[in-house]
């Protein structure tokens, strides 16, 4: 077996798990301050990756957007449904109610990738 070469960068030593949610602009100063990117870079660079999601995503788009070991976000399309009228209440046996129509709509699923599910 040839042995591995080594790597002109030290593996990265793991950080300790953040206990307080960050805001936006606390996410922006802790990258930019990893990255050595200006606080103005980093923030552009979000807003382009969220246009980059919405022009996947709107009407007319693929549909789908995949962060690459992270996550990906489709669209779902869910059909109309028309309007039942007595149905049996799940809240109150024997009791029957009326089901109101709703109309055809689309929504947001977001699915965890590999890479996320194994932070963990």
């Amino acid at each position: 077996m040839a042995a591995k070469k080594a790597t002109a960068k030290a593996p990265a030593k793991r950080k300790p798990a953040i206990k307080d949610k960050y805001t936006k602009s606390a996410i922006l100063a802790e990258i930019a301050e990893n990255t050595e990117l200006s606080k103005k870079q980093v923030s552009a660079v979000l807003d382009e990756l969220s246009d980059l999601i919405e022009r996947h995503v709107k009407k007319g788009g693929a549909g789908e957007f995949t962060l690459p070991g992270l996550l990906k976000i489709k669209t779902v399309k869910k059909p109309a449904r028309k309007a039942r009228k007595g149905v049996p209440n799940p809240f109150r046996p024997g009791e029957l109610m009326d089901v109101a129509a709703k109309p055809a709509s689309t929504r947001i699923k977001v699915l965890p990738l590999k890479g996320l599910k194994e932070f963990v």
